[in-house]
């Protein structure tokens, strides 16, 4: 047998209860609705957004034709050789005429080519000037830019910085040479000799070949310590050597000290 499940009597069951009403503050309202709704509605298009309220249906009778959207070329025009009022081309002459023949005139050019020659006033040369751009030579017609240039006091002279610089550079080496002559007398330098600069850059690259032989007889793999040192130290002595080989065929005069 099923058993139902009353709820529990209770005498506050028996008292009759009043709703609760919730009572909210009144909706806030801008005093400016009206206005705006008034300039929105100034400011709105007609047919902005949905299009035009009513729509022309097209005619059954103006139907869509084949290619009536591809472009059509001009109407064909009559053509014309030249100017109007002129043929198109020039007659083509007959069988029977014969171009003139047996006609000399006895002007003589070559004395003519002289004489024009001898009275012909030279020529002024036209200034010039290398674009470095292409290379070609442009005239400059019609401009006082060389004109400008050309009547300068100093126009064709070395600037007088480059003057300056060379003049310092003079003055330096000069104190130069007299300061290892001035040494040399007093025997703290001398010069090496040709013959033994090229010994000594002869057994540098000697040994640079060795350091190089015994470098591509290292292993691919450097997975050790060992052999990362080993590289590393035989790049550091080549990277010397090549060092000093530049050096020594960089200067061809080498003053060494006398300890």
């Amino acid at each position: 047998m099923s058993k139902t499940i009353y709820p529990l009597e209770s005498t506050y069951n028996l008292i009759s209860r009043e709703e609760e009403k919730i009572y909210k503050p009144p909706r806030y309202i801008s005093k400016f609705r009206e206005q705006v709704k008034h300039e929105k509605q100034l400011n709105k298009a007609s047919s902005k957004t949905m299009g035009p309220p009513k729509v022309d249906v097209p005619s059954p009778d103006k139907y869509l034709l084949k290619h009536s959207k591809e472009p059509r070329l001009p109407e064909k025009k009559p053509f014309s050789y030249g100017d109007e009022g002129h043929s198109k081309k020039p007659q083509v002459p007959a069988r029977t005429d014969y171009p003139p023949m047996g006609v000399h005139t006895k002007k003589n050019f070559v004395k003519s080519n002289v004489i024009e020659n001898i009275m012909a006033v030279p020529r002024k040369p036209q200034p010039t000037y290398t674009d470095t751009r292409n290379g070609d030579k442009q005239l400059l017609e019609n401009s006082g830019l060389v004109s400008k240039y050309i009547k300068k006091k100093d126009y064709g002279q070395t600037p007088e910085y480059l003057q300056q610089r060379r003049e310092e550079t003079r003055r330096e080496q000069e104190e130069y040479d007299n300061y290892v002559k001035e040494r040399m007398k007093q025997g703290a330098m001398k010069q090496l000799p040709e013959e033994e600069r090229q010994q000594i850059l002869q057994g540098l690259k000697k040994n640079w070949d060795e350091l190089h032989h015994q470098f591509q007889k290292l292993s691919l793999v450097t997975d050790t310590a060992s052999k990362k040192n080993r590289k590393e130290h035989l790049e550091m002595k080549m990277k010397q050597l090549e060092k000093d080989i530049e050096m020594m065929e960089r200067y061809k005069i080498i003053y060494i000290a006398n300890n």
